[in-house]
């Protein structure tokens, strides 16, 4: 799944599984379907997968028409294409994307409901300037200090959709107690990046909780850092979209899992940690205790 240009990825992921069941419903293989609409086997592959670059409404249109489509449908279809052209905030920093699936999960990130991550380092979203600075500096060593700058707003601007007042996303962090001794930045560093933590964790919809090196290995296993994407539900009480777990590539392409099974699994190891974790105000205490460590 990819979104090279920045453009709206929710809309797009409904809009290519929806046209997907259709296609299957009607018991038609890519290409028979493909052959029909007038595009290629590979086109409408990347309609379905949200790989396009640029959804063509009239070959929504078409594909609608082999369907066999009402037209009330063929309409919310192409509502929805319509809204996968719109581009995204971060369009602008799309220049600074080597890996189309990070661009991706920017749009995904933007539209979730709620996100449960499970981190070693303290994540993105509640992230200080400085701190994201200096993760930022380190893994991309050769970086101009424009780029540098770019990609440290990128990450501060992603920090909206938990801090806005309008419907904030709801945010469950999961922080591995490493997180308080990795040095990143330096002292001065390190103390102003957990306070600040300490502060994000008493908003309502912010839940931030340590998972203390003496919990051991949730199932006997390292499994590393993960997020759990979920898009709410419709009026009707079905879920917008089906929710996805991310994983950061570090190096290498980053990864999704959208299958029902591997996503609970996920959602299950979310509870394991949260079984041997510390609690909020527990956590709010050690993060403050270490920061005040870190203070000369």
């Amino acid at each position: 799944m990819t979104s090279a240009d920045g453009s709206s990825t929710l809309p797009r992921r409904q809009l290519g599984r929806a046209l997907r069941e259709m296609r299957e419903g009607q018991g038609l293989r890519l290409d028979q379907a493909a052959a029909l609409a007038e595009l290629s086997k590979s086109g409408l592959h990347r309609i379905e997968n949200a790989q396009v670059v640029k959804v063509k409404i009239r070959e929504i249109r078409a594909l609608c028409e082999v369907y066999g489509v009402a037209t009330g449908e063929t309409s919310q279809m192409l509502k929805l294409a319509e809204k996968a052209q719109v581009k995204s905030w971060h369009t602008a920093f799309s220049g600074l994307f080597s890996d189309d699936t990070f661009a991706m999960y920017l749009g995904l990130e933007a539209s979730a409901h709620q996100l449960i991550s499970y981190n070693e380092i303290v994540p993105g979203l509640l992230q200080t300037a400085d701190y994201a600075r200096a993760v930022i500096s380190s893994y991309y060593r050769d970086s101009n200090a424009e780029d540098l700058n770019r990609r440290v707003e990128l990450r501060l601007k992603r920090q909206a959709i938990v801090t806005r007042k309008s419907s904030p996303a709801k945010l469950e962090v999961l922080l591995h107690e490493s997180a308080l001794h990795r040095v990143v930045g330096g002292p001065r560093i390190m103390a102003a990046q957990l306070r600040h933590a300490a502060e994000m964790s008493k908003l309502p919809n912010i839940s931030v909780r340590i998972h203390p090196f003496a919990s051991g290995c949730t199932w006997g296993l390292v499994h590393g850092p993960f997020v759990i994407l979920d898009f709410g539900t419709d009026t009707k009480g079905q879920p917008v979209e089906p929710a996805l777990v991310y994983f950061e590539g570090n190096g290498k392409p980053d990864l999704y899992m959208e299958k029902a099974d591997d996503v609970e699994r996920y959602h299950d190891i979310a509870s394991a940690l949260r079984c041997t974790a510390l609690d909020e105000t527990s956590t709010r205490d050690l993060l403050r205790r270490a920061a005040r460590s870190y203070t000369p």
